[in-house]
C-alpha cells in the first residue's frame, strides 16, 4: 500500500536537492570521483523517464556507487566527512528507488548492501541532524522495493531500522511520529518482517498502542480502568484536527493501518496483543469515537482478523466490551464503502452466532481472561456459583484460579473495585467447595485477602473480610458439628483442623454408637462435602470426660 510522503521529510527532502553542492571542487578533494561525479549527473535534476532509462541501462554501475564493489569505495565511503554531500546522496538514492523498482533488488546482487548505511543510523543525537533521518528513508525504500527477507535484512538490518523507527514514534513531534509510523507500515510486507515487529513490541508495538489510548481520550496512568468504563470523554468536534490527546487524524489513520497488517499474523500475536494491550476493549472504544470512514474500515477488519482467528478466547472479551451492542448501532448506518460494510456484516454475524451459543460461565471465563473485573452478573449471583464452583476450581487444572490470582497480584490503584470484585468471587468458591481451600491457599490467594483487609478502599476491605470469612466458617462449622454430633450419641474425645486444611480427632464410646456417629461425620456439615473419611481403632483414653474442640 502506497502513502503519501510525511510532509517533514517531502519538505527536507526538497530544500536539501535546491542546496547547490560544489561538485568539482569536491572531486578536487578526494570527496568521490570522477566516474562517480558524472553518475550523478546523468540521473541529477533530470526527467523522470530520462533518469529510469540511464539506470536500468547501468545497474551494475549503480550499484557500485551507492554500495561500493571489489576494489571500489562507494561514494557514501568517500563523502563520509561532508555531511552536505551524504545528505544530497541519500535523497538522490531515496527518489531514484521511488522511481526504479529494479535498482532495489541490484542493490543486493552481491548480497549485504547495508554496510555503509547502517552506521549513518546513528550519525549523531543531534535533532538538526538529518542524516539518521534521511538514511532510515532510504533504508525502507530499499528493503520494501526488493520485498527482501535475507538473512542481512532479517537479522541485521530490520532490527536495527525498527530500534530507530522506534525513537521516531516516541517522539513528541507528530511529524516525525507520523514519519516513524508510515515507515513501519512498508516494511510489514511480509509474515518474517511482521513477526520480527511483534518480536520487538515494546519498542514497535507499545508506542503505537500509547498513541491509540491517547486519541481514544484514555490517560497514560489510568489506561486499563478507562478502557473498561465508559466515563471517559474524548472530544466528537474538530476531527480534521486532533483527536483526544492532539492525536492527529492522519496519524490515527497510520497507526491504524500498521496495526491492521499486523493482524494479519493474529494467529500468533492475537492473545498476546489482547493480554499486554487490552487491544479488544481499546479497539471498541476507539470504533465508538471513529472520525471517518477510513478509521471505521481499519477498526473493523483489525478486529475481525483479531477475533476470527482468536475466537474462544476474544469473542468473550469483545462481548463484555459490549462490541455487539455498538455493531448494532453502526449497522443502522449508511455506509457507501462496501468493503467497510462486509467487515462489520462479518463481525457482526461472528458476534451473534457466540451471543447465541454462550453460557454464564463462558462469559465468566472471558472476563477473567481479560485480566479485568466488573461487576458483571455473575459475580452475585449464587445460582451461578453453586452450579459452577467446583467447575471454575478444575477447569484447565485451575487455569481460571490462577488467573484470579494473577489478576489479584496487581494494585490497581486506579481501580480498586478490580480487587474487591476478586475477592468476592474467592469467598464464593470457599463458599461452595470448601474441601478445595488448600488449592486457593497454594496460589497464595488467603495471604493476599488477609492483606486486602488493611486496604484504604472500603469495597476492598468489605469482601475482602467476607471471603476470609468464608474459610474461617468452614473450620467452625465442620469442627462444631462434630463436637454436637458426638455430645448426642454421648461419646467423649476431641477434635481440630490440621495445618494442611484437613480435620482430625478422637471419639470413644459403644461400638454401635460410634458407627452411627462416624456415618454422621462421614456426610459432614451442611455446605461441606467430605472427600473421604480414614478411620482407626486407638487404645481407650480412661477418665476421659465430654468431647471438646482442640486448637
Amino acid at each position: 500500500m502506497s502513502l503519501d510522503p510525511p510532509a517533514y521529510l517531502a519538505s527536507l527532502q526538497i530544500n536539501i536537492r535546491q542546496r547547490p553542492i560544489p561538485w568539482d571542487g569536491a572531486v578536487r578533494a578526494g570527496t568521490l570521483t570522477e566516474e562517480q561525479l558524472a553518475q550523478i549527473r546523468a540521473v541529477d535534476k533530470v526527467k523522470k523517464d530520462v533518469r529510469k532509462q540511464v539506470v536500468d541501462a547501468d545497474l551494475d554501475g549503480y550499484r557500485i556507487l551507492f554500495v561500493g564493489g571489489p576494489g571500489k569505495k562507494s561514494v557514501l565511503e568517500l563523502a563520509s566527512k561532508r555531511q552536505d554531500v551524504i545528505q544530497y546522496i541519500l535523497v538522490l538514492l531515496s527518489d531514484l528507488l521511488e522511481s526504479i523498482p529494479a535498482l532495489s533488488k541490484a542493490l543486493f546482487k552481491n548480497g549485504d548492501p547495508y554496510q555503509h548505511f547502517l552506521p549513518l543510523l546513528a550519525h549523531s543525537t543531534n535533532p538538526e541532524d538529518h542524516i539518521p533521518l534521511l538514511t532510515s528513508n532510504v533504508l525502507v525504500s530499499l528493503m520494501a522495493g526488493a520485498k527482501d527477507e535475507s538473512t542481512a535484512t532479517i537479522d541485521k538490518a530490520l532490527p536495527v531500522i525498527f530500534s530507530y523507527l522506534s525513537s521516531l514514534t516516541k517522539n513528541t513531534d507528530a511529524g516525525l511520529q507520523d514519519i516513524g509510523v508510515q515507515e513501519y507500515s512498508s516494511l510489514l510486507y511480509g509474515r518474517v518482517t511482521r513477526r520480527q515487529f511483534w518480536e520487538q513490541r515494546s519498542e514497535t508495538v507499545a508506542p503505537l498502542i500509547q498513541i491509540l489510548r491517547a486519541a481514544a481520550g484514555v490517560k497514560k496512568d489510568d489506561s486499563s480502568a478507562s478502557l473498561w468504563s465508559d466515563s471517559v470523554t474524548t472530544a466528537r468536534t474538530g476531527f480534521e484536527g486532533s483527536l483526544g490527546g492532539g492525536v492527529g487524524l492522519q496519524l490515527l489513520y497510520h497507526v491504524l493501518l500498521v496495526m491492521w497488517q499486523l493482524s494479519f499474523e493474529a494467529g500468533e500475536v492475537g492473545d498476546d496483543l489482547n493480554d499486554e494491550y487490552d487491544i479488544v476493549s481499546l479497539y471498541t472504544k476507539l470504533l465508538r469515537l471513529s472520525p471517518k470512514e477510513k478509521t471505521t474500515r481499519l477498526l473493523l477488519s483489525t478486529l475481525y482478523n483479531l477475533l476470527s482467528t482468536n475466537q474462544n478466547t476474544l469473542l468473550p472479551i469483545a462481548v463484555l466490551a459490549r462490541l455487539p451492542t455498538l455493531l448494532q448501532t453502526l449497522s443502522g448506518r449508511q455506509f457507501p464503502d462496501p468493503d467497510l460494510k462486509e467487515d462489520l456484516d462479518k463481525l457482526g454475524e461472528l458476534l451473534d452466532e457466540y451471543t447465541r451459543t454462550k453460557t454464564t460461565f463462558d462469559e465468566y471465563l472471558g472476563e477473567v481472561n481479560s485480566g479485568h473485573l466488573r461487576w458483571s452478573p455473575p459475580h452475585r449471583n449464587t445460582v451461578f456459583w453453586a452450579e459452577n464452583a467446583r467447575k471454575i476450581l478444575d477447569y484447565e487444572n485451575g487455569e481460571i484460579v490462577r488467573k484470579l490470582a494473577e489478576i489479584m497480584a496487581k494494585p490497581w490503584d486506579s481501580d480498586k473495585a478490580v480487587l474487591a470484585i476478586a475477592c468476592n468471587d474467592i469467598g464464593f468458591l470457599v463458599r461452595e467447595v470448601p474441601e478445595k481451600r488448600g488449592q486457593l491457599e497454594r496460589l497464595g490467594l488467603k495471604t493476599r485477602i488477609m492483606e486486602l483487609m488493611a486496604e484504604g478502599d472500603d469495597n476492598v476491605r468489605w469482601e475482602s473480610l467476607r471471603a476470609l470469612g468464608g474459610w474461617l466458617q468452614y473450620s467452625f462449622d465442620t469442627n462444631l458439628f462434630t463436637q454436637k454430633r458426638a455430645a448426642e450419641y454421648g461419646l467423649t474425645g476431641w477434635v481440630r483442623n490440621t495445618p494442611n486444611n484437613k480435620v482430625e480427632g478422637e471419639a470413644q464410646g459403644d461400638v454401635e454408637v460410634l458407627k452411627s456417629f462416624l456415618k454422621d461425620v462421614d456426610d459432614g456439615p451442611r455446605h461441606a462435602h467430605v472427600v473421604k473419611l480414614e478411620k482407626e481403632e486407638r487404645e481407650v483414653v480412661d477418665g476421659e470426660e465430654g468431647f471438646v474442640v482442640r486448637r
